[in-house]
């Protein structure tokens, strides 16, 4: 989640997000227009893909550095916690932090110094206070941790002043900013990354070390998720600073939040690496939760009370690849539901299916009956499992994982384990979810961010220890 506070220009500022509090942004708003040659999606059925302004960024390693400098812009719950793990790590320093809210930035500076560092430079002089951190000369990569209207702008200002940069989920919310992404990252040959640390779980590691080992055969379906029960969250007046994430159901009816999802049945899968994502179709519930809840909880004249909220609850997509197979994605966090991103994949020998971890493939199963997921750590936990058994930070681990992965990557000069077409994929439900439920469900082409590259098999997120 992104829960810092810092706002934006060019795109809708903090200041207007929280104005705002009704309208389902149309078509044109999300870069969907017809004449649009970023909304464009290279198939059978779509235009070809705007021509490349750079060359391709895929299989681009970073440049060798002994210490990785970092600026964080977004200091709030997310980001206030992620400074620890990179502080965690001795090749890296923390050299500025960003956020309006002077005390979350002081709050974290002071973990920069109680770490050994050198303290930080400090950047609180309002909402467009980031664009001077991402303009120093001794920053080498720039995390981004805001509501997600500003991520667009903030992973812009980062790649024009020279710096790679990582953004949390999701990492735009139109598809033009999407395509401006990929073609400002070839230009600037910096990257451009969705830091998905879902991809980073165990269990996510072990599935795809296990796919690649054709242990499911081949390939056919998978399934991911966002089902998280978020309504006393959203509605907290403490927890996010200000209503932003809830006024997002006040204008999008679709899938809100897909990485998480889809990010992991993505690798299993190779796509962008051999296979792609084509469309996706698209289909919501009615918007109830969110109402009811405010029924329930909130006290009459809460600010609240003003909106309209048009978001699905469920929302089920269905992605069609070039291979021909198919990937569920769901999300609702207006309902009553366990936590759940369902993970699940299927081929010609088996399935796995996550919440709980459970498993059914060839010769192995007995009696029709689910298998022990755990028989098969030995074999196939990745190497950064096996090598940080017990990984401090959050979401078992996972961010540490994901933040040790990059900060490694960096630091001996290699390919990061997903780029800005990745980063472009996994987000592109978000408008092209809300455009199929406004069109009844009717399919909507997914670029090939890649122009082409996709055919090409290269290296991702199942690597090879580095020597």
């Amino acid at each position: 989640m992104n829960d810092a506070a810092p706002g934006n220009h060019g795109a809708p500022s903090r200041r207007s997000v929280l104005r705002s509090t009704a309208g389902v942004a149309g078509a044109a708003g999300l870069g969907l227009g017809a004449t649009s040659g970023a909304a464009a999606a290279d198939g059978p059925a779509g235009a070809p893909a705007p021509p490349r302004q750079g060359r391709t960024m895929a299989d681009v390693p970073f440049e060798r550095r002994s210490t990785v400098r970092v600026g964080i812009i977004g200091l709030g719950n997310r980001g206030g916690s992620m400074i620890d793990l990179f502080l965690a790590l001795p090749w890296v320093r923390v050299v500025a932090v960003c956020d309006p809210v002077r005390a979350k930035a002081e709050g974290a500076s002071a973990k920069v110094v109680k770490a050994g560092q050198p303290s930080p430079a400090v950047y609180t002089a309002g909402e467009d206070d980031y664009a001077n951190l991402c303009g120093r000369g001794d920053v080498d990569f720039v995390y981004v941790a805001t509501p997600w209207d500003s991520h667009f702008e903030m992973a812009r200002a980062a790649m024009l002043g020279g710096k790679h940069v990582g953004v949390e989920c999701p990492v735009a919310m139109r598809l033009d900013e999407l395509w401006a992404l990929v073609d400002l990252s070839e230009r600037t040959r910096r990257h451009c990354m969705q830091l998905e640390n879902c991809c980073y779980g165990r269990n996510e590691m072990r599935v795809l070390r296990m796919a690649h080992a054709g242990v499911f055969g081949e390939l056919l379906h998978g399934a991911g998720a966002y089902n998280h029960d978020l309504r006393e969250l959203m509605f907290s007046p403490t927890y996010y600073e200000g209503p932003w994430r809830r006024l997002w159901h006040t204008r999008l009816r679709g899938d809100l939040y897909p990485n998480h999802g889809f990010g992991p049945v993505a690798t299993y899968m190779d796509v962008n690496r051999g296979d792609r994502a084509v469309s996706i179709s698209s289909f919501g519930t009615p918007a109830l939760g969110l109402a009811e809840y405010r029924e329930a909880h909130m006290p009459p004249g809460d600010p609240s009370w003003k909106e309209t909220y048009v978001s699905s609850d469920r929302t089920v997509s269905m992605v069609r690849t070039a291979k021909g197979r198919v990937i569920r994605l769901e999300h609702d966090v207006s309902t009553p539901h366990p936590y759940s991103r369902i993970n699940s994949l299927g081929g010609t020998k088996g399935v796995f299916e996550d919440y709980p971890a459970r498993i059914y493939v060839e010769p192995d199963h007995k009696g029709h009956q689910w298998g022990d997921f755990s028989a098969y750590a030995a074999e196939f936990d990745h190497w950064l499992w096996k090598e940080h058994a017990n990984p401090p930070g959050g979401h078992g681990g996972m961010d540490y994982i994901m933040v040790f992965r990059l900060m490694q990557c960096m630091r001996l000069g290699l390919v990061p384990d997903f780029d800005v077409y990745d980063a472009a994929t996994w987000t592109a439900p978000v408008p092209l979810s809300h455009a199929s439920l406004r069109a009844k469900g009717a399919p909507q082409q997914i670029p090939d961010f890649t122009r082409g590259e996709w055919r090409k098999p290269r290296s991702g997120l199942d690597s090879v220890k580095p020597g």
